[in-house]
């Protein structure tokens, strides 16, 4: 997978791509990074991206031209990549879309700034928008950072196995089961009995209860959605009785 990131902040990117489990992954080839400054692609002598909206007395918006200069320069002579706007009007990014996009050969992010950009460039070139929550951040370029992170850990090669994710909070629905590390008692509190049994049916048995469990105390909305069994519908009817207990 090749990922393009149109931005005025290419270094604040770069280093983050650069470390941990996404710059091992990187290092490694399993995916292609290149962040791309807009400012390289004006034609204004000094490197001004932006102008005043037209009706607002506030704030700066990022222009179409330089947008769309870096996008032809960046892709041209290749397949065109998906393209994606981060913006707080986009579609809550889930841990569903971020596998979807795990499958594209290539992505083209575009990170807006001050007050956006000009409606047009969205008209012209972007496939979607994508937002990571709704609240309003000074750019795109944390939010395009996120998504990034999201799809490459799913990609072949960044983890030591797809067990890595699959396990994980959303992959399926619900949230992931609690877990503990040495030691087996701290101020108190030990490791539950099952995970040091090595009773491999038990321990799958008590993970989904507790996936199950987890779920319906932290984010019950999300059971509406999930990847049910039938035997799971009764440990949440147990679950919900127990609440409307309390």
């Amino acid at each position: 997978m090749r990922i393009d990131v149109a931005t005025l902040f290419p270094e604040m990117c770069e280093r983050y791509l650069e470390e941990s489990v996404i710059g091992r992954a990187k290092d490694k080839g399993v995916f292609e990074v290149y962040c791309h400054n807009i400012r390289d692609y004006t034609l204004d002598k000094h490197r001004r991206v932006d102008d005043t909206p037209y009706s607002e007395q506030k704030g700066m918006l990022m222009q179409c031209e330089p947008i769309f200069r870096c996008f032809e320069a960046v892709t041209q002579g290749r397949e065109r990549p998906h393209v994606i706007y981060m913006s707080p009007q986009g579609r809550v990014l889930t841990q569903k879309r971020c596998r979807e996009l795990s499958q594209l050969s290539g992505i083209f992010i575009l990170c807006g700034h001050y007050e956006g950009v000009d409606e047009r460039i969205i008209e012209e070139i972007v496939d979607e928008e994508i937002s990571i929550g709704d609240y309003v951040l000074t750019g795109g370029e944390l939010p395009a950072l996120v998504l990034i992170d999201g799809i490459v850990r799913m990609l072949d090669g960044t983890l030591s196995n797809a067990d890595c994710y699959r396990d994980e909070s959303h992959f399926s629905g619900l949230l992931e089961y609690p877990q503990y590390t040495r030691p087996e008692e701290w101020h108190g509190k030990r490791v539950p009995e099952v995970l040091l049994s090595g009773h491999h049916a038990n321990i799958a048995k008590w993970r989904r209860e507790q996936r199950l469990i987890n779920t319906v105390k932290k984010r019950p909305d999300l059971i509406d959605t999930a990847h049910l069994a039938p035997e799971d519908m009764d440990i949440i009817s147990e679950l919900i009785c127990e609440q409307n207990k309390e």
